[in-house]
């Protein structure tokens, strides 16, 4: 974490219950972590289109939440990386567990009839997010919200490799690519929080344009964002085979991934 001496800006006083690597107010006087922050356009920008193309394609809703989930996610931690404000750390922090949510419940919806609702686990879900919501505005640790946060991730983890081992082996490409993006993320937040003091004094040590790749809580925010959209194209193309479609993973631009497919033909 941040050390406790750092510059106030536009947004006054930090109030959040964390504070990060990212020297406040060092590029501009009205962003506080400015790396933390527009590291974030990778979580709202394209899963925006991929919410649109869900549409499109005529997809069932929990896919379209799925993407939207991880915009909402993406500004949330704008705004909290932006301003430093409690209320904005929530508005980071809660989305995550309700996008995690919505990705289990896809992930254990993926073998059952097109449309149907499964309301036992929208009831356990819907009630876990309540009752971590609940207990983390009395309590105020982020370390219970960290610890529930990763519940949610690690039963998507056990629930991929059951899909890639038992069910579609020919998806560990996608599914591993997906988890070794966001285990690589995860890495990085961890030396930005552990050795926060030792990247501080290197950065001042550096030319900026060095200095600013070893902002790794941004890092962080680039690869799980990465990691989380193509969790996505996994659980997706895990439905439409199911489904009975033609599922495929196209890139723009000969970089971003997409997922393409054929719906069965209505008699």
């Amino acid at each position: 974490m941040a050390p406790a001496a750092d510059r106030e800006g536009y947004w006054g006083p930090t109030t959040s219950t964390l504070d990060w690597c990212e020297e406040n107010y060092a590029v501009t006087w009205y962003i506080a972590e400015f790396w933390n922050t527009v590291s974030n356009l990778i979580m709202i920008i394209p899963p925006i289109f991929g919410a649109i193309q869900s549409v499109r394609d005529g997809l069932e809703k929990r896919y379209i939440a799925s993407y939207l989930a991880l915009t909402v996610v993406g500004m949330g931690s704008w705004c909290f990386h932006m301003t430093l404000k409690y209320e904005m750390q929530l508005l980071d922090e809660l989305p995550m567990i309700y996008s995690c949510c919505i990705f289990v419940y896809c992930m254990f919806e993926c073998f059952k009839m097109k449309n149907s609702v499964n309301y036992h686990l929208l009831f356990i879900l819907v009630l876990f997010s309540l009752i971590v919501t609940t207990v983390y505005l009395k309590v105020k640790e982020p370390i219970f919200h960290q610890v529930m946060y990763g519940v949610l991730v690690f039963t998507l983890v056990l629930r991929s490799i059951y899909i890639v081992t038992w069910v579609y082996p020919w998806l560990r490409g996608l599914g591993y690519t997906s988890l070794g993006i966001f285990l690589m993320g995860f890495l990085l937040w961890n030396i930005d929080n552990i050795f926060c003091d030792s990247l501080r004094n290197f950065r001042k040590k550096v030319p900026p344009i060095i200095g600013v790749t070893t902002q790794f809580h941004a890092w962080w925010h680039i690869l799980t964002g990465l990691g989380s959209y193509l969790h996505i194209l996994f659980s997706l193309y895990t439905r439409t085979l199911y489904l009975r479609y033609r599922p495929k993973v196209k890139f723009l631009f000969g970089i971003w991934p997409v997922i393409l497919f054929e719906p069965l033909r209505k008699h």
